[in-house]
């Protein structure tokens, strides 16, 4: 296995590559100078039924990773993640989960057949030797995020508590396995901003299996500091993903919510791009994530429907290589001279 070479390991998120085989992305991430790999729950890369059940099968994620000199840093379960509280359950999901927890589409089949799932991700990644699994984990409450018409708010009370009775006995199980849960906080998810975040680690006791992965993309085209998240929520961030968002010059036409528009569409008012090319205040944000003490892989999750995948994670990783050595061991006065 290969050694690290700065203080975090650099590793590629296998979520933007399911299309190919697991060998192949690895192959990619060690000519590119990944340190690792997080990861995805998706394609062949990682099948949790199989992996629980079939230790031949685990072993062969492991040995592909040896053969290209790769660490494991964490794994993901986003999609099935989100299928946990979403409703509707609908034929989106099925699109994004296994066949075995879409079963029949009963929708509260489903929701129970990938609560089952998010517990066996835990039971995996302590097979695998990791401690943090990525994911969502859906919301019963987004679809009144327009708050029009208008419900009542004990309608976003028992959104949070459907949360709260759904995670719960996931999060026991990651406890029994010393595993921990990072959610990506993310547009459709029960925590999806500043205040979400802080009501939903209310609404499950503020239990330390539940904390945060920290990709800011989507926190940019919403007006929330990313750095300024770090601090306020430095006992929970478990991981960190790098993806990049730039914000197009307003013309009085491009909103925020995207207008439907597809990705690399250059009406929308913003888009993701490849790491160093967006807005992101990316020195002041690794300068904060080490005043916290986050020793954690920094995992990049390269997207840009601008430009060839191929060229730009090489250049991602490159991009966040050339930042981590240049971050000092002390002074992080820059990084927070606007928190207070």
């Amino acid at each position: 296995m290969s050694t690290t070479s700065s203080t975090h390991p650099v590793t590629l998120f296998t979520g933007q590559w399911a299309d190919l085989p697991l060998e192949q992305v690895a192959a990619h991430a060690a000519e590119w100078g990944y340190d690792g790999l997080e990861i995805a729950a998706s394609g062949d890369h990682l099948d949790l039924k199989l992996a629980d059940e079939d230790d031949a099968y685990l072993q062969s994620r492991l040995d592909i990773l040896e053969r290209h000199g790769l660490n494991l840093y964490a794994i993901s379960n986003h999609l099935t993640g989100q299928a946990v509280c979403d409703d509707p359950i609908d034929f989106r999901h099925q699109a994004l989960v296994r066949s075995y927890t879409w079963g029949d589409g009963d929708p509260e089949g489903v929701r129970q057949r990938a609560a089952e799932d998010m517990k066996r991700s835990a039971r995996v990644a302590r097979k695998l030797g990791v401690d943090t699994v990525v994911g969502f984990t859906g919301s019963k409450i987004w679809p009144y995020v327009a708050q029009f018409p208008p419900v009542p708010a004990a309608v976003i009370d028992a959104g949070y508590q459907d949360f709260a009775d759904r995670w719960n006995p996931i999060l026991d199980v990651f406890d029994e396995q010393g595993v921990r849960f990072a959610h990506e906080v993310h547009p459709s998810e029960i925590a999806y901003d500043y205040w979400s975040s802080v009501r939903t680690l209310e609404a499950i006791g503020h239990r330390e299996a539940f904390g945060f992965n920290w990709d800011p993309s989507h926190m940019m085209w919403q007006n929330i500091d990313p750095v300024g998240f770090i601090w306020d929520f430095k006992e929970r961030i478990y991981h960190v993903d790098c993806k990049d968002t730039r914000m197009r010059t307003p013309n009085g036409r491009a909103g925020v919510l995207g207008s439907h528009l597809p990705w690399g569409d250059p009406r929308r008012g913003w888009d993701f791009v490849s790491t160093g090319h967006g807005d992101l205040p990316w020195e002041d944000a690794f300068r904060a994530l080490n005043a916290i003490g986050y020793t954690g892989p920094i995992s990049i999750e390269w997207e840009d429907a601008g430009m060839d995948r191929l060229h730009g994670a090489r250049e991602a990783v490159s991009y966040i290589r050339s930042l981590l050595w240049k971050l000092p061991e002390a002074s992080f006065d820059a990084a927070f001279s606007n928190q207070g």
